[in-house]
């Protein structure tokens, strides 16, 4: 009796020795009560309304042309510049959370997050709508975005379940984009994009209260040697790292691709003469349908290599762009469109950040992580500045989507190849020599 008293407190403590989180993830065989902890459920949350809030900034652009005069090159120079901003601070973002928890840097995302929709709100001219949706947006999203709520989550799960893991809190960005895109719309038909503003600062106060579900740090698990690393050395140890080369410069064409038609394709459509509720559904079919590709991502991220995985998304993301350019725009097309490119919208975060923790370790994942998610901003800012820039230029996106159809097949070439060995540094720890690549099965 006492041996099973003992059992089950051991038992009990192996769900808090990852994180320090209260959390109720199992250590056996998957099942749906295995994921819930306190710790997924917030990062899901927030999750939900951090991306949700975001995914509808598309929608404001020609009413705020309407209202203000202001050319498309001008006001998506702001949502550019946000996604510049957003990539610059996610590795410091990153690095501080793995230092001293997720919740304090959520909780200033959050309060950075309702300071730029309200300054959004009010600004009256260019330059303020870039300082408000570019800069303070951008930092805030830096804090309470997937990167680092990726990383925590990623440490509070083993191995095994971390795909599905990070898979289930990547569809909860998909599941705020299904559901706040139509309610942005809502609020801007009926009260204007002031009073659209005001009510999504509203919703992003909820995560300054929800982010002190996350305030755990970090801890040594999974068998990684990592607890005497510097992050300079982390970082180190990265750049020499062949498939960390690859994983950066593919994801870069993600962000293109993300940013790119989550700004500019509800005006893509409205240029084709469909209404502007056709675009604000193609988002939010976008959004429906990348829950069954993030979560289908999670799921066989957990029975297949990542690489070969990021390879078809990334073809697969050509091919639909290809057909849906040689194709007539119609209401038909550009739903169907919004459902094939839902598929593999954000299916490539969860796929990559597993693999930047199945082979560096969970220690300095968030930091990591967030190098890689700045390529993924600069790739966004390039394709949100470049699509308003030519369309001002052309009156057409055509060439933009042109570039993102080319770009889409050197991310799924660069992504074939990645090596992704865990990294067993208990030989660099013993004899000082470079860590190598673990070849035990994990």
């Amino acid at each position: 009796m006492a041996q099973a008293r003992s059992r089950a407190y051991r038992s009990d403590r192996a769900l808090t020795d990852v994180t320090g989180e209260v959390s109720l993830v199992k250590r056996s065989s998957w099942g749906p009560t295995q994921i819930v902890s306190v710790t997924v459920i917030v990062g899901c949350a927030v999750i939900f309304l951090s991306g949700g809030i975001r995914s509808g900034f598309g929608l404001f652009v020609t009413h705020i042309e309407d209202e203000t005069g202001w050319s498309t090159a001008q006001i998506s120079l702001g949502i550019a510049v946000q996604n510049l901003m957003w990539g610059l601070g996610q590795p410091f973002a990153g690095a501080i959370a793995d230092r001293f928890g997720s919740g304090r840097v959520l909780a200033a995302g959050g309060v950075l997050y309702v300071l730029g929709l309200e300054w959004m709100a009010h600004a009256s001219s260019p330059g303020e709508w870039v300082l408000s949706s570019g800069l303070v947006v951008g930092l805030a999203l830096a804090g309470a975005s997937l990167s680092v709520i990726l990383s925590t989550v990623g440490r509070a799960v083993t191995p095994e379940h971390r795909p599905m893991a990070l898979g289930l809190v990547t569809a909860s960005s998909s599941l705020g984009q299904f559901a706040l895109v139509p309610v942005t719309r809502q609020l801007i038909d009926h009260g204007g994009t002031h009073d659209a503003l005001h009510t999504l600062a509203l919703m992003a106060l909820a995560m300054v209260v929800l982010a002190y579900g996350m305030r755990g740090r970090v801890g040594e698990g999974d068998g990684f040697r990592t607890a005497d690393q510097s992050l300079r050395d982390a970082l180190t140890e990265a750049r020499r790292h062949r498939g960390f080369v690859q994983l950066t410069t593919g994801f870069f064409v993600c962000g293109f691709h993300v940013a790119f038609m989550a700004t500019h394709l509800p005006k893509h459509i409205e240029e084709h003469g469909l209404s502007d509720n056709v675009g604000a559904w193609a988002l939010a079919l976008i959004g429906l349908f990348n829950i069954v590709g993030s979560l289908g991502a999670g799921y066989f991220g957990s029975r297949h290599r990542l690489g070969f995985l990021l390879t078809v998304l990334y073809a697969g993301r050509s091919l639909a762009i290809f057909v849906f350019l040689v194709m007539p725009v119609t209401t038909v097309s550009a739903l169907l469109f919004g459902v094939a490119i839902g598929l593999m919208w954000l299916s490539t975060v969860p796929l990559t950040s597993g693999v930047v923790a199945k082979v560096f370790g969970p220690t300095h994942s968030g930091m990591l992580f967030g190098v890689v998610f700045l390529s993924h901003q600069l790739g966004g800012f390039l394709g949100v500045w470049l699509g308003g820039k030519l369309f001002d230029v052309t009156g057409s996106f055509n060439v933009v989507w042109w570039i993102a159809v080319a770009l889409g097949v050197v991310a799924a070439i660069l992504h074939w190849s990645i090596d992704e060995t865990p990294i067993d540094r208990s030989v660099a720890s013993t004899n000082g020599t470079p860590p190598v690549p673990d070849t035990r099965r994990r």
